[in-house]
């Protein structure tokens, strides 16, 4: 996998923050917290349940997945499809998809449950997978070799992945998918309808995040750059390069800020960017019309940044250092 190194004097504490879409939210974060949600709670899916156990979240349409310390998975919110009636098993990952489901054993196999009409919750046999991501009506995963698998819808192609083995994570949206290689350049595949799978080329991308009809990439230097639809300003991201990971809901985008704060932009009109404030922000999600947090209080030390892509997320930790 490809490791990132950036040093910030002004990044404070150990924390791990994730790139989540409407796909992959990896567990393994050096300390469990809380969740918060907002926007639209129509089904109660931005009302998380109490606790300080979870490592990891992930949004769906109306439904939402946490990852617990001790490899379990909790899920709220629209269960009419059995999106949130989570199978036993000890995990490592979520992926909240559109009225499915998905989760990455400790085995390395993957769970799938909810809608299945496109075969969306028949997941792939095996257990060499590392990471995956969940869609509309298809998944992606990341097998340990680095090449990609895909099950599920394939109207527009996004269920076939290229070939290849240097990929270190993938990103599931509305018909399309996106993969990040081991040198830091980008790929999409699928519905390109208003360019969401037109990714910029180049390298030096760090991670990578897609929902409906826009993206998101983080760079390597923790600038942001959106592409597809851009009606709300979805994927026009904020200037700056203090960001450490980010999230893509339906027509809007979060962002995590070294600081712990996050950054909102895009459609409001459920509240979705309407965050609490805070300044211990772990790691974001978005989901349709409702979004997560993960909150972890701030130990009193400094740290360096030390990054590390796991599948569809990215994860940041930080060696202690006196303030």
């Amino acid at each position: 996998m490809r490791n990132v190194q950036r040093s910030n004097p002004s990044v404070r504490g150990s924390r791990l923050a994730a790139a989540v879409a409407l796909a992959c939210m990896t567990a393994g974060a050096a300390s469990a917290g809380t969740i918060v949600g907002w926007g639209n709670d129509s089904y109660g899916q931005s009302t998380p349940p109490t606790g300080s156990n979870y490592t990891a979240i992930s949004a769906g349409l109306a439904h939402s997945l946490a990852l617990t310390g001790n490899g379990s998975v909790v899920g709220w919110g629209d269960n009419s499809n059995g999106q949130i009636s989570v199978p036993s098993g000890s995990y490592s990952a979520i992926a909240a998809g559109w009225r499915f489901s998905a989760a990455l054993g400790d085995d390395g196999s993957i769970a799938a449950w909810g809608e299945n009409n496109q075969g969306q919750a028949t997941a792939p046999a095996g257990n060499d997978f590392t990471a995956i991501a969940a869609g509309m009506d298809h998944g992606l995963a990341l097998r340990a070799d680095g090449s990609l698998v895909g099950w599920g819808s394939n109207d527009f192609g996004e269920a076939t992945a290229p070939a290849g083995n240097d990929f270190v994570a993938v990103s599931a949206g509305w018909n399309y998918s996106l993969a990040l290689r081991s040198d830091g350049s980008l790929v999409g595949w699928g519905n390109n309808q208003y360019g969401q799978s037109s990714v910029p080329g180049g390298t030096g991308f760090a991670a990578i995040t897609g929902n409906w009809f826009h993206s998101l990439a983080l760079r390597d230097d923790g600038s942001v750059v959106g592409w597809g639809v851009d009606s709300d300003g979805s994927a026009t991201p904020p200037a700056g390069n203090d960001f450490l990971s980010v999230a893509t809901g339906w027509n809007f985008s979060l962002a995590v800020k070294s600081d712990g704060t996050l950054a909102g932009w895009g459609e409001n009109g459920s509240g979705e960017i309407n965050f609490p404030a805070g300044s211990d922000y772990l790691a974001v999600a978005g989901g349709g019309y409702h979004a997560l947090g993960l909150i972890v209080p701030e130990p009193t030390s400094l740290g360096l940044v030390s990054v590390a892509l796991l599948g569809g997320c990215l994860r940041r930790t930080r060696s202690s250092r006196t303030a």
